[in-house]
């Protein structure tokens, strides 16, 4: 089937008719820029544009509640971000909208309440800024070449991550817990004589929160 044909042929199996569920194929393939792909088959089509034709026709008919499950997958950065769009405008139309994934940064951006699921078992459930609050605080360093910052702190209890390179530094990522505050680290990286050229107290992410809620449930075997 074409792109337009299967999308009109979703929405008629929801009660539209053939004239409205056409017209509304082509408007949602015009407008998530899939307009002069829209009477292609979808065989042809890439994956993130055939993913885009099964997320169009789960709305095509405008249902109140629509699920879906792994929508982003497949998706280039720019279309993951017009997806996101698009299922604002269905929240802000009133429309129910679930969804599952593994990416944390769709889900703090896009939901108002989560579930995080640990090895088929409910770990945690409520808003997002409640599971946010359950997570240690962070930090973001950069220090001035090779320095091994993580090395260098972790003997005093310092849970510090490697998170890239930029202009030649290195980027570190500190999850302050177990007693631990911004000002314990900073005083721990003067003591040490760390070449910092960056330390700035972050929120923590909904990854992080995920991490401190489940920890080691995630793994297979654990709890068994």
């Amino acid at each position: 089937m074409t792109a337009r044909a299967a999308i009109a042929y979703l929405g008629r199996l929801k009660g539209m008719p053939a004239g409205k569920a056409f017209k509304r194929a082509d408007k949602l393939l015009e407008a998530h820029g899939l307009g002069k792909h829209k009477r292609k088959k979808i065989k042809t089509l890439s994956k993130g544009m055939a993913q885009k034709v099964q997320v169009l026709g789960a709305i095509a008919h405008e249902p109140d509640l629509i699920i879906f499950d792994e929508p982003f997958s497949g998706l280039d950065p720019v279309n993951q971000r017009v997806l996101e769009e698009t299922i604002r405008a269905e929240a802000a139309a009133g429309r129910t909208i679930l969804f599952s994934t593994h990416v944390m940064e769709h889900a703090e951006r896009l939901c108002d309440r989560i579930l995080l699921i640990a090895h088929g078992r409910n770990a945690f459930e409520g808003t997002v800024q409640e599971a946010l609050a359950l997570a240690p605080s962070v930090a973001l360093l950069e220090t001035d070449g090779d320095y091994d910052l993580a090395a260098t702190l972790a003997a005093k209890g310092f849970n510090i991550s490697f998170d890239g390179e930029e202009h030649g530094n290195k980027r570190w990522r500190a999850r302050l817990e177990n007693g631990h505050g911004s000002r314990q680290l900073l005083q721990a990286c003067v003591e040490a004589g760390a070449p910092l050229s960056l330390f700035e107290p972050a929120r923590a992410s909904l990854h992080e929160a995920f991490v401190a809620l489940v920890g080691d449930k995630a793994q297979p075997n654990a709890g068994e």
